[in-house]
């Protein structure tokens, strides 16, 4: 098995456990090599409520750094939009990715922006 495929088993591992409603959504994490996307779903009705990436930072003086800098980032304005359509409270899905570096920073950021988890 390749790298790929074992993280789609750990991911449907991560799945199986956790789900998002209304009341807490799943906040779910999704990096490449060169970004790192994150997005708030609501899987009852299978409806994405919140989505950030660092795609929407290009440009931007803040957009300076290393990635894991620019995931915390994403993480901080993720919360900020989550908290504009009143959402507090989501479960963390790593997506399979350890919790390390880059998905790490991504949720320090998005608890700093006030998410709780």
């Amino acid at each position: 098995m390749n790298k790929l495929e074992l993280r789609k088993i750990r991911q449907g591992r991560v799945r199986a456990k956790i789900s998002g409603d209304k009341n807490q959504p799943r906040l779910s994490v999704n990096r490449s090599n060169k970004g790192i996307y994150a997005q708030i779903i609501d899987d009852v009705r299978g409806v994405t409520l919140v989505s950030f990436s660092d795609k929407k930072l290009k440009g931007q003086k803040q957009a300076q750094g290393t990635k894991t800098k620019i995931a915390e980032i994403v993480g901080e304005e993720l919360a900020k939009l989550a908290k504009a359509k009143k959402l507090e409270k989501v479960v963390f899905d790593r997506g399979g990715y350890r919790y390390h570096g880059r998905v790490k920073a991504l949720a320090e950021g998005a608890r700093k922006g006030g998410l709780k988890f």
